[in-house]
C-alpha cells in the first residue's frame, strides 16, 4: 500500500538517507520539507516544501493529507517536537517517527560509554524533551535513539526503553531501513521508544 510520507528535515543527514530508501525501495509518495528546500531535486515522488517548523502555516501545509511524519532535526528539539505534535493534532494525522539520540535515558552502560548519557552530557537535554513531549501525546509515535552515525551496510539491533543501550555506532543506512518498516507497518513499535545500534561483535 502506497503511503504519504513527510519528512521533516529532509536536507539533513537522516532525511536524505531516509528519502533515498524510500525512493529506491517502496512506492511511497514523499513530501519533503525543509527550509533549505531549493538544494533538493523535483521528481514526480517528490513534493517539495521550504518551511520553517516553528511556523504552524508552514507544518498545516505540508501535513495536509499525510499518513506518516518523519521528524529528523537539530536545534531545539523540545519546541519543534511541541509544534509537530500539535500540528498533527490539528490536521488529523497519527503516525509519527521522530529521531532523537541515544543517552536520553541514561540507557547506555559503561561498557559502550556513559559519558553519552543524559546525566552528563547536557546537549541531550533539547533531545529528553522532545521525547517526554512525544510520549505525553495521543499520536501512534515511535521515537528512534541512535548511536553515532556511520557510513556502512544495513546491520542492526534494536532496543526497547528500559533495557541498556546495545553499541556505540549505527549505519545511516540501517537507521533509515528501520524508519522504512516503520513507514509501512504503523502497528511496529507503536508508541515506543526504540533504540538502534551496530550489533556489537562477540
Amino acid at each position: 500500500m502506497t503511503k504519504k510520507v513527510l519528512i521533516i528535515g529532509a536536507t539533513g543527514t537522516v532525511g536524505t538517507a531516509v528519502t533515498k530508501t524510500l525512493l529506491e525501495e517502496t512506492d511511497d509518495q514523499l513530501t519533503l520539507f525543509a527550509r533549505s528546500a531549493a538544494q533538493i531535486d523535483a521528481s514526480d515522488r517528490k513534493k517539495i516544501i521550504a518551511g520553517d517548523v516553528l511556523k504552524n502555516n508552514d507544518l498545516d501545509q505540508a501535513m495536509k493529507d499525510q499518513d506518516v511524519v518523519l521528524a529528523a532535526l537539530t536545534g531545539d528539539l523540545g519546541k519543534f517536537a511541541e509544534n509537530i505534535v500539535e500540528a498533527m493534532d490539528r490536521n488529523h494525522v497519527s503516525r509519527l517517527i521522530f529521531i532523537s539520540s541515544m543517552g536520553i535515558y541514561n540507557e547506555i552502560p559503561a561498557l559502550v560509554g556513559a559519558s553519552g548519557n543524559l546525566s552528563t552530557n547536557p546537549i541531550l537535554k533539547t533531545y529528553r524533551e522532545a521525547a517526554d513531549v512525544i510520549e505525553g501525546s495521543d499520536l501512534n509515535y515511535t521515537v528512534i535513539r541512535p548511536g553515532w552515525f556511520t557510513s556502512g551496510p544495513v546491520e542492526y539491533e534494536v532496543t526497547r526503553k528500559g533495557e541498556p543501550f546495545g553499541g556505540h555506532d549505527v549505519s545511516i543506512s540501517s537507521i533509515a531501513d528501520l524508519v522504512k518498516k516503520l513507514v509501512r507497518d504503523n502497528s511496529l513499535y507503536a508508541r515506543e521508544s526504540v533504540g538502534i545500534n551496530t550489533p556489537t561483535k562477540r
